[in-house]
């Protein structure tokens, strides 16, 4: 027993972090690869261990062993035998089943068919279709796969036939004798289905090479910067892609924003040099990926080009929006947009804010599994727990580093979060009362005491470029009117958005209210404030994603300002957002607000200097 250690492991799995204990921050740091925070009040954090977090680290080269040297490491008391045990054996279920090439064979012409008058001699050939084999290492393992009602459907018990393939793979005897074959369109179908029934499959395919583009970066900017990508960036992009070889080529990379991500992707495309589709969130962030690639690469604006609701064009780099490729006409009908993915030999697929993928867009990844991908993300975290769905269909975390981690080397900026808690106006007391649960949340984001609050901030800091963002658009209404500001939604014209984004990294505007329109994939360097003032619920990754609008690296502290009422949901929703960001090793600082200088504690007061 080490009392003077931060970690206490339960036998059902869960980790208790004491963050006043001498290592709780390495601590912290050790257990972000393999464990999944679940709760962070003051002064002990609930981890907990899942098959899902613990194939993510295993599939980047993080064994059992390490998992278990790490809770050994920290242990304020004895790691329970049965945990240890657990550990080992799911862990190792990761690489029980693998993927790999199969036959192509030649299926034979339907005789009804030939008899429909119609049919061209052409079309009346048979055809050829490539199968995969998925082998597994054992019979009872076999056994299982083949009595799971959603795999009978997708695979056929058969004998691995070195002959029949091309690519020779290290196979055992029993890898041989227990396998199964599958249509290639089914690959990311069988990987989906079986993670759902607790098998992850070690895909070890060799991916195909698409169209070669002749792309690099440059050393220096458009505007003469000098230009050169960090460590870590370099340390993401080459754990995507590896040696190139089977079981490489595809995964997720998760970084802080303000960390450069699309370096990342750029990087990558540097180092595959191949025809690359990039899927982003909205129009603004295509036109950034675009600004980037013009800006750092020697692309030429005439190889780039924007796949939206405004521009339709496919070259050999195509930007484009999730909302473009999952819109259809009618609520039962196709996806018309869905042909991008074909119209091109792609060989490398960018899905930027991957945590946000759509639901129809994975039935595509689903198809896509010969095409290098890579998934970028400040979060995993998925409100709908879909994260199972990015991790077989895209492809499993290969990259991750803890946010404080690069805040301390100066990469992003040091940022104070601090929750300024507000009663509700009495005249809203009894309608609050006796609301339903989603009024409840509108009444307490949507209180008037926000108004009078934001404003003393904003007057608190004169020097700083303000972001204020909320949920509801009548309540930013009102505060833009108040604060005379200017204003983005949704309803927002792209031009005018852009053109607003542009005036404010310029200084021509210093505060700008935002829906959540500006959640994702929007880049305002020199943001150093953010006053929260409604949020989408309990949402974990929005609170990171908000927060990241203000961690480009800079020379002032940035905050980070929630407003929340007491004593209502807001509160209990509050504390949900939260958890990812005690896990990267922010603290919340609470102050109770009843006058304006109980803001003093945590900003200068009005005619004082920072």
């Amino acid at each position: 027993m080490q009392f003077d250690n931060p970690l206490i492991i339960q036998s059902d799995r869960t980790l208790l972090l004491d963050v006043h204990a001498p290592l709780a921050n390495d601590c912290r740091n050790d257990l972000i690869p393999f464990a999944e925070l679940e709760r962070s009040p003051e002064h002990l954090h609930t981890y907990r261990l899942t098959p899902l977090s613990l194939w993510n680290a295993t599939s980047a080269g993080f064994t059992p062993e390490d998992a278990v040297a790490v809770l050994k490491k920290y242990a304020r008391y004895d790691v329970p035998q049965s945990v240890e045990m657990w550990i080992t054996e799911t862990a190792s279920r990761f690489g029980k089943l693998r993927l790999l090439p199969g036959p192509q064979i030649e299926v034979p012409l339907n005789p009804a068919k030939a008899l429909d008058e119609s049919t061209t001699i052409e079309s009346n050939k048979n055809t050829i279709e490539q199968y995969l084999y998925l082998t597994a290492n054992s019979r009872p393992v076999y056994l299982e796969i083949a009595a799971n009602p959603a795999a009978k459907k997708l695979l056929t018990p058969c004998k691995y036939d070195e002959t029949a393939v091309s690519q020779k793979a290290d196979l055992t005897e029993d890898e041989k004798n227990y396998c199964f074959s599958l249509k290639l369109t089914d690959r990311g179908t069988v990987k989906q289905e079986l993670l759902k029934a607790l098998w992850p499959i070690k895909d070890e395919i060799q991916l195909e090479d698409g169209e070669p583009l002749d792309f690099s970066l440059k050393e220096k900017t458009e505007a003469g910067r000098e230009f050169a990508i960090r460590d870590y960036q370099k340390a993401a992009a080459q754990a995507l892609v590896g040696d190139r070889g089977p079981g490489t080529g595809f995964g997720t990379i998760v970084l802080p924003c303000g960390a450069g991500k699309t370096i990342v992707g750029m990087h990558i495309m540097d180092l595959l040099k191949t025809s690359t589709l990039i899927i982003t969130t909205n129009i603004a962030a295509v036109h950034q990926w675009i600004n980037e690639l013009l800006d750092k690469s020697n692309l030429s604006a005439d190889q780039i080009a924007e796949y939206t609701g405004e521009n339709k064009n496919i070259k050999q780099v195509t930007v484009a929006t999730y909302q473009v490729l999952t819109w259809r006409p009618n609520k039962d009908g196709p996806y018309p947009h869905f042909s991008i993915f074909r119209q091109r030999p792609w060989g490398l697929i960018i899905y930027d804010e991957v945590h946000m993928l759509p639901a129809p867009v994975f039935r595509v990844v689903a198809e896509l599994q010969a095409i290098r991908r890579v998934g970028l993300t400040a979060t995993l975290v998925r409100e709908d727990g879909c994260e199972g769905h990015v991790f077989s269909l895209v492809g499993p975390k290969r990259y991750d580093v803890p946010w404080k981690e690069l805040e301390h080397s100066g990469w992003i900026a040091t940022a104070e979060c601090i929750e300024i808690r507000l009663d509700l106006p009495e005249s809203k007391e009894v309608e609050y009362a006796v609301a339903k649960a989603r009024v409840k949340h509108r009444l307490a984001s949507e209180n008037e005491k926000k108004i009078l609050i934001t404003k003393q901030l904003i007057h608190r800091f004169p020097e700083d470029k303000i972001l204020v963002i909320g949920q509801y658009i009548d309540q930013l209404d009102e505060i833009a009117k108040q604060i005379n500001a200017p204003i983005i939604t949704g309803k927002t014209p792209n031009t005018e958005r852009d053109k607003l984004y542009a005036d404010f990294r310029s200084g021509k505007i210093q505060v700008l209210v935002v829906s959540k329109v500006a959640n994702f994939a929007i880049d305002l360097p020199d943001a150093s404030i953010a006053i929260q003032v409604s949020g989408t619920f309990g949402s974990r990754q929005e609170e990171a994603q908000r927060l990241g609008r203000i961690l480009r690296p800079k020379k002032r502290t940035s905050r980070f300002f929630t407003l929340i009422t007491r004593n209502t949901v807001e509160e209990d929703f509050g504390s949900n957002r939260q958890k990812f960001l005690a896990e990267q090793g922010y603290a919340y600082k609470i102050v109770r607000y009843t006058q304006e200088s109980d803001l003093d504690e945590i900003t200068p007061p009005i005619g004082v200097e920072q």
